[in-house]
């Protein structure tokens, strides 16, 4: 499947992902351009039948694929896969180390039979003591302290998205990208990569784990640490809503002091730098809760608008589907479930050429292009059609 104008146009990825990470992966490659084949089991991705928290996550990371369905236990499907593979110039998968060597489709085994083949598997960890370990999202933000930075050390908070599994993702197509241009330089032999959900999430808390070998201070979670700027707080407004508001350069505190009637602040001379406002946030902040209690989040909006300043309302999810910014053409992107219904996602935070990329993408019925693949393969080489690869 060729024609897309897309940067990854004859790029064929054959993917045999479930839940977030290794779909993730496949589904920024087709929207890049990619042609993504997914290959599920006769029951199908276990992931196509989630509810409640899990209802958008087969439709969401695998938008734009083509489903195939192989029984790997037949030696006939077998070597359709085997196949594929010889068509293909990526392979995606994240099955726990040793699954797919049951199945003569270790990484070992696939470099040799498919030498050409860039082989993507996305792990819990990456190689070390804890390679063999199942891993989770959850598992990980624990394992490396972001739990104990979003929350606290007694009171470990995870944050509100799969965004480990999906990061993961990212680092895999990040790496894929790399070795397709490795290969356009002229290497003939695929590569073997790997990614970890752990180090993934670890490259996340880097920061605070450089924070503390430059300095020896144990960095502070989000709810107890120390303001770097004497005004970066959530305030109520007069209509009920909240606003945070961040003002982190010399001239915002300025026009903020004169544009809010905080004159006092802007005369006293014990205020004169930013360490000195820091120092003195706990007589500012609640002056400046009160002055912002007289405001209409609007009104409020409008203001700091004009005045370049960073803030935000306080928003939810589902309020995202009101915002403006949001509705923008090209923000959100149609999208159709396999039943044909439509839904509405972000496009891929990107622009290609000064447009978006994602409108229109279909989930596969299960097994939809399964006979269609077959003949491609059939017309592509008729003399394997019974053989091994």
């Amino acid at each position: 499947m060729t024609g897309t104008g897309l940067p990854l146009d004859g790029v064929r990825v054959v993917e045999m992902t479930h839940m977030v990470m290794g779909p993730t992966c496949g589904m920024i490659l087709a929207q890049l351009g990619a042609e993504v084949i997914k290959v599920e089991p006769p029951v199908g991705d276990k992931t196509r039948s989630l509810g409640g928290m899990g209802t958008s996550f087969f439709p969401l990371f695998n938008r734009g694929k083509r489903s195939v369905v192989l029984d790997l236990a037949k030696a006939e499907d077998l070597e359709i896969l085997h196949r594929l593979l010889e068509s293909a110039d990526v392979f995606v998968e994240n099955f726990r180390d040793g699954q797919l060597e049951k199945q003569g489709l270790g990484t070992r085994e696939l470099r040799r039979r498919h030498p050409h083949l860039i082989v993507a598997g996305h792990k819990g960890f990456l190689s070390g003591p804890y390679e063999h370990r199942p891993a989770l999202d959850e598992v990980v933000q624990m394992m490396s302290g972001l739990a104990a930075m979003t929350g606290t050390r007694e009171k470990p908070q995870r944050i509100g998205s799969s965004a480990n599994d999906i990061m993961g993702g990212m680092f895999g197509a990040i790496a894929i990208l790399a070795a397709l241009y490795e290969k356009r330089g002229g290497k003939r032999d695929g590569a073997n990569i790997r990614i970890g959900l752990f180090e993934n999430c670890l490259f996340l808390v880097a920061q605070h784990m450089v924070e503390y070998e430059m300095t020896g201070r144990k960095p502070r979670s989000m709810p107890e640490r120390e303001h770097a700027w004497p005004i970066y707080d959530i305030f109520d407004t007069a209509d009920g809503e909240r606003m945070f508001i961040g003002v982190v350069t010399e001239g915002h505190w300025w026009s903020f002091c004169r544009e809010f009637g905080l004159q006092e602040f802007a005369d006293d001379p014990s205020l004169r730098n930013t360490t000195d406002r820091i120092l003195a946030r706990g007589r500012i902040i609640p002056r400046v809760a009160e002055v912002i209690k007289g405001w209409k989040i609007a009104d409020l909006s409008a203001k700091l608008d004009a005045l370049n300043i960073a803030y935000s309302p306080i928003n939810r999810p589902e309020d995202l589907l009101q915002d403006p910014h949001v509705l923008r053409p090209g923000g959100l992107v149609r999208n159709f479930n396999a039943d044909g219904a439509p839904f509405r996602v972000p496009a891929l935070p990107v622009e290609w050429n000064g447009g978006n990329i994602g409108e229109g993408l279909k989930v596969a019925v299960l097994g939809a292009d399964t006979e269609a693949v077959r003949a491609e393969l059939d017309k592509q080489d008729p003399s394997s059609k019974h053989n091994a690869a």
